[in-house]
């Protein structure tokens, strides 16, 4: 596990960078974002409570949240009309986002138990319930949107 400051200076430099690359990628994958709405409501409370958490909680509801992401693109993907270069290119970055900040995170924390629920549901509710179509990874490429803005406010707070 890095130290705090390495974190913060890794948070401070490079987040945003990466962020901005993967959230650019989101967009030219696919058309317009749906205006659809998913029949899971935004964890907007969970959000509202991390804003004023410890720095470490911060970062772990970072990771986890970008974990639970990467596990929604692991599912079945064959009805998906998005660009594959894109897709690859932002499920790499992801992934580079989520090694950084697994760096910086202890093991022995436990992730957030409503956010995984709210991700499970997520999963549940919007493709599985959707049979994979198209439209419900729509929702969820409306949804992740939603969340990797939400946590690159979070993360220029972090300093």
């Amino acid at each position: 596990m890095q130290s705090v400051c390495h974190c913060c200076d890794w948070i401070r430099h490079h987040y945003g960078h990466l962020s901005a690359e993967y959230l650019s990628l989101l967009d030219q994958m696919g058309g317009d974002i749906t205006k659809q709405d998913a029949p899971v409501f935004f964890p907007t409370s969970l959000y509202r409570h991390i804003d004023d958490a410890e720095f470490e909680d911060q970062v772990r509801f970072l990771k986890e949240t970008i974990y639970q992401i990467t596990k929604l693109f692991d599912g079945n993907m064959k009805s998906v009309t998005w660009d594959k270069k894109n897709l690859d290119d932002f499920l790499n970055i992801l992934e580079r986002q989520l090694e950084n900040i697994n760096s910086c995170v202890s093991p022995s924390m436990k992730p957030e138990r409503r956010l995984k629920r709210y991700f499970k549901k997520l999963n549940r509710k919007v493709l599985r319930k959707m049979n994979y179509s198209a439209q419900a990874w729509e929702l969820i490429r409306k949804e992740t949107k939603r969340h990797l803005q939400r946590l690159d406010i979070l993360a220029a707070k972090m300093h």
